[in-house]
């Protein structure tokens, strides 16, 4: 029970930060940019710190980034899709989700991730 009252403080704490920043930044797209993906991801690796270690970390960073990696793949393939292709945004982001699949699970065979 602890270690939920821990992750929502911590998140919280965190996501309010970002959330302060994105709204001093202009322009003010930041501000969804900043608002969830990064104060989670701090979040998660400061608990995965305390409770399994550095290494455990360090491997949870590597699949964080893969997977970051893996949205920017998407978010290309889709923008390419609606430009390029005129085609709808729903048919464009599920055509693209295998783009992100593929990129994301063939980071994590080649390289490796959380153990």
């Amino acid at each position: 029970m602890t270690e939920y009252v821990v992750r929502f403080i911590a998140g919280g704490v965190i996501v309010s930060a970002f959330a302060i920043l994105g709204d001093m930044l202009r322009p003010k797209s930041f501000a969804g940019l900043l608002g969830a993906a990064p104060s989670v991801a701090l979040a998660t690796l400061g608990i995965v710190v305390v409770q399994h270690g550095s290494h455990y970390a360090a491997a949870e960073s590597w699949t964080m980034i893969y997977g970051a990696v893996a949205l920017g793949c998407y978010s290309v393939a889709v923008c390419h899709l609606l430009m390029r292709y005129s085609l709808n945004a729903l048919p464009a982001t599920i055509l693209a989700s295998a783009v992100w699949l593929a990129v994301a699970f063939g980071l994590l065979a080649g390289f490796g991730g959380a153990a």
